[in-house]
C-alpha cells in the first residue's frame, strides 16, 4: 500500500489514537463515518489524480485501508496514472 494513503486516512481516523494503522484495520471502528468518506473521496482524488468509479463507492471498499488501496490502486492501473 501507497504510504499516501495512511498519510490521507490517518486525519480522518479519531479513534486512532496514535498508534500506527495497519492494512486490515477496520476504517469504521478507527472512526471513519459517512461523511468523512467523502471528504477522503476527494482527498484521494487530490493526491493520486484519479475519480472511484460509482461501484467502487461501496461500505466493502471503505471496509479496511487494504481494500480501498485495492480499489484505487485499479483505477490507477485503468487510467494508465502512475503511483
Amino acid at each position: 500500500m501507497d504510504p499516501r494513503m495512511t498519510e490521507l486516512l490517518t486525519p480522518f481516523l479519531k479513534f486512532l489514537n496514535g498508534r500506527e494503522l495497519g492494512p486490515d484495520d477496520s476504517l469504521r471502528e478507527c472512526g471513519l463515518d459517512s461523511m468523512q468518506s467523502i471528504n477522503v473521496l476527494f482527498e484521494i482524488e487530490d493526491v493520486f489524480g484519479i475519480s472511484l468509479p460509482d461501484e467502487d463507492i461501496t461500505d466493502a471498499t471503505f471496509a479496511t485501508p487494504a481494500t480501498l488501496w485495492t480499489a484505487v490502486s485499479a483505477q490507477l492501473a485503468h487510467q494508465g496514472v502512475s503511483s
